[in-house]
């Protein structure tokens, strides 16, 4: 008899670890087992994780003992092979660990939680004599209660630290220390009922209308709802909740059927995902002549290169070219990836695209609850009888782009241009745009990168022949872009036509827009009250305890709350540093200009759109219908409302404070201010006449707001372009951000020499810092940061080793063993 095979897999826990861990497969799973399922793995002394199998093999490893896996979740792969690859690419480009990688990309259902419980010892004999205080609570505790999780242990003794506690029963054997895995998805089910075998005949049946007719009305009227509605709907069960209504009956008559053996309930698995007819053909798009140009050109350019850009100023009808490129790959059988920068977007989009598709289209963002992730991402997998996946379509914020896919053919990144597409914390820190390049180079599909104000890098990219070039530049029925003007707020301010934060010709365009019964949108990037409070005698400012910033005023809350952290006070009644009791409020956020407008307007309805108000699962779509439906006349908000919202009654946008945003000190701030005033003009005049933009601004002279006037791009990209190679920023060269963090200031100042030092020698100049960034600490961690410029044409791979290799070198010295080193590619 031949030797019998040994497996062992690797397996990728979701922790910031590097590598794989290898575990031996026992004899009774190796059926079982497959690249792509999780699996349960003890791991260190005493935890539970459940790990991905990323490969099978029957190589042991030489240099230690292997624990075997514990378990097999899955009874099919939740992960392919590509996804695997994709992850192990995006850990090497933005050099995080693949468990970083892995926690970022599963829905956290699928992580499965690992929990310490203790159960009483069987073996305990009851005597307490030998116990403290304490440890006679736990073992009275579990007398009453079979199991306790250390929190409970926690809340029983009022001590946080629980961990000797535990150790002294264990030893004293009064307890047993059990490890749980939990999994946190559970399907959704629903409580139906049918008829028992006995009565499906009918004979049997009718034998029961008699005796209910004597004996029980009230539950023949019941068995006969049951009978015409199930016919009706051409199915043998029924929910119990919509039996009950349509039969208008109690759940006791109910009982009584089921008693005598008439019906039996069952729990059927249902979707918690709502389903949606089509109800337009794409045939019925009618393209302009502009918009078919543009749609051929995009198959041309999609003929040679695999990544194209769109250059479509607002309203020119990108929209409706993306829903003819969507049919096409549909009908060859592919998916299609449409990611939105905002989730903001997506109600309204959703709503178009399944006018097209119906339940072709999935959506897949962060306000959709765990377990209703895991079902879309369970519809993406193929069926088990290779049907293919439920949904072809799947649109969604920058997440989306970890789902399972198989068959990509299309990738559509609309507003390319936005930061949002970039996740800051934690990591991998990734740009969903340039990550979705990739993704679409495994699956061989073709990317179109959609914006009326691209990023400089896209354009740069698309003008020197790296990717396809398309520009739609004529608004859809030849509607005039909007008439940009500007509200000179210092001589407003001289001439005291202010009114509070609105210049008279902002109000004017109000009045006349509100008169006329046509809407506006007002634009101010800062939520909250007020910016700040501030002693009139002695300029002290409320500050975070956590964090180096100036605590905002939240009117709604009454406090004043850190926009990093969360820390929130109570306004003082005086100055605490002076005694003052006259403390000032300055500055305004969307929160005060709402507030405003109701004593200017008390006859408007007024809305605002900014985090504070969008924080549950359907803020936004009710906020966006009901400004679709004009029950809002004035919607106020953050950058939000700059982002390809679609309305065809907006007359007037107001963008009241554009200097905080052109003087922000970053190589950015002309590019990005630039994009969000003509982003935010751009939902102005969209249908019936020219809209009207006020940009209201204490220096009208500033260059980008005349190309803003001018809509003109191109003037943009042409005066920043030398800039950016002069100072060696993107596009010619690339950057990488080290923010270097610890809660001691001085230690930190000394970590962050030694490592400027270790840097220098292999970056030499190509290394700036260290340097106390803007707010220099967060969160009681103080922060320095260091910024290296690569050459776009040299090894960055090879100097990313070289990077990580220091940075290991450097986190092994001893004293700097609690400085953490944050690393972000391609800092936004």
């Amino acid at each position: 008899m031949a030797d019998r095979k040994t497996f062992f897999v690797d397996v990728l826990l979701p922790l910031p670890l590097p590598g794989r861990f290898t575990y031996r497969v026992p004899q009774e799973m190796e059926n079982e087992i497959a690249v792509g399922k999780r699996v349960v793995v003890p791991f260190g002394k005493n935890k539970i994780y459940a790990g991905l199998v990323v490969s099978i093999h029957e190589n042991a490893p030489a240099s230690y003992i292997v624990k075997y896996i514990s378990g097999i979740i899955d009874e099919r792969p939740i992960v392919n092979a590509l996804q695997l690859q994709f992850w192990l690419w995006m850990s090497n480009y933005y050099m995080c660990s693949e468990g970083e990688v892995m926690l970022s990309a599963l829905p956290s259902a699928f992580r499965l939680s690992s929990e310490t419980k203790i159960i009483l010892n069987p073996d305990f004999d009851g005597d307490i004599s030998v116990l403290n205080e304490n440890e006679i609570l736990i073992a009275q505790a579990l007398y009453n209660k079979p199991e306790l999780e250390i929190a409970e242990v926690q809340k029983i003794t009022g001590l946080q630290k629980t961990f000797s506690l535990i150790k002294n029963l264990r030893e004293k054997n009064v307890i047993l220390v059990q490890e749980e895995v939990n999994e946190r998805y559970k399907p959704k089910t629903e409580t139906h009922v049918r008829l028992t075998e006995t009565y499906r005949n009918e004979e049997n049946l009718k034998t029961l209308f008699d005796t209910l007719e004597r004996k029980a009305v009230k539950q023949l009227k019941l068995l006969m709802a049951f009978l015409h509605y199930s016919r009706q709907q051409k199915t043998d069960a029924l929910k119990r909740a919509d039996l009950l209504k349509l039969a208008d009956s109690s759940a006791a008559h109910l009982q009584a059927l089921v008693k005598k053996e008439v019906f039996e309930i069952f729990e059927q698995t249902t979707s918690r995902l709502q389903t949606y007819a089509q109800t337009h053909e794409v045939e019925q798009i009618q393209l302009s002549d502009v918009q078919a140009e543009a749609l051929q050109k995009i198959h041309n350019s999609f003929a040679e290169k695999s990544v194209t850009l769109l250059h479509g100023v607002t309203s020119s009808g990108k929209t409706e070219l993306y829903i003819k490129l969507i049919e096409e790959q549909i009908k060859n059988g592919k998916q299609v990836l449409y990611l939105l920068p905002e989730i903001a977007l997506t109600a309204q989009i959703i709503n178009r695209l399944r006018k097209y598709f119906g339940d072709k289209v999935g959506v897949y963002h962060s306000k959709y609850s765990d377990s209703e992730r895991v079902e879309i991402w369970n519809a993406i997998l193929p069926d088990e009888n290779k049907k293919g996946p439920k949904y072809q379509i799947i649109l969604g914020a920058r997440s989306a782009l970890f789902l399972p896919f198989e068959n990509l053919g299309l990738i559509i990144i609309d507003e390319e241009h936005e930061t949002t597409f970039k996740q800051f914390d934690p990591a991998p820190r990734y740009n969903a745009r340039d990550s979705a390049i990739y993704l679409a180079q495994q699956h061989h599909a073709k990317v179109l990168l959609g914006s009326a104000t691209p990023s400089i890098e896209s354009y740069f990219n698309a003008t020197t022949g790296k990717y396809g070039f398309v520009e739609l530049l004529t608004r859809y029925n030849n509607m005039q872009l909007p008439e940009v003007m500007v509200a000179d707020l210092k001589e407003e301010t001289r001439r005291k036509t202010m009114s509070s934060h609105f210049s008279s010709l902002l109000m004017k365009y109000i009045e006349e827009a509100l008169a006329n019964k046509e809407q506006i949108i007002l634009f101010q990037n800062r939520r909250g009250f007020s910016v700040r409070l501030e002693c009139e005698i002695c300029n002290f400012m409320p500050e975070c305890k956590n964090c180096d910033v100036t605590l905002t005023y939240h009117k709604h809350i009454n406090q004043l709350k850190c926009h990093y952290c969360g820390y929130s006070i109570h306004i003082p009644e005086k100055c605490p540093k002076c005694g003052n009791p006259s403390l000032k409020m300055k500055g305004f956020g969307t929160e005060k200009i709402e507030d405003e407008l109701s004593i200017f307007f008390p006859n408007a309805r007024i809305a605002r759109m900014d985090l504070d108000t969008t924080r549950s699962k359907n803020a936004y779509h009710d906020l966006i219908s009901d400004f679709e439906e004009k029950k809002i006349d004035i919607l106020v908000g953050t950058q939000m409302v700059t982002k390809g919202l679609d309305f065809d009654n907006v007359s007037v946008v107001g963008i009241l404070n554009a200097d905080n945003m052109i003087t922000f000190p970053d190589f950015r701030s002309y590019e990005r201010s630039f994009q969000l005033m003509s982003q935010v003009s751009g939902r102005a005049g969209r249908k019936n006449k020219r809209g009207t933009v006020i940009i209201q601004t204490f220096n009208p002279y500033y260059q980008v707001i005349r190309d803003v006037i001018d809509h003109n791009y191109t003037g943009m990209v042409t005066s920043q372009l030398p800039d950016r190679q002069v100072f060696k920023y993107p596009p010619y060269y690339r950057l990488i951000e080290l923010t270097v963090k610890h809660k001691d200031p001085d230690l930190l100042n000394e970590a962050a020499s030694e490592l400027g030092k270790m840097l220098r020698k292999h970056f030499d100049k190509r290394v700036l810092g260290p340097e106390f960034p803007l707010i220099s600490r967060i969160q009681n961690q103080y922060l320095k940061t260091f910024l290296i410029k690569l050459e776009r044409n040299s090894d960055i791979g090879g100097m990313k080793k070289i990077l990580h290799a220091t940075l290991l070198e450097f986190s092994q010295i001893p004293k700097y063993k609690a400085v953490r080193v944050v690393i972000d590619v391609d800092p936004q």
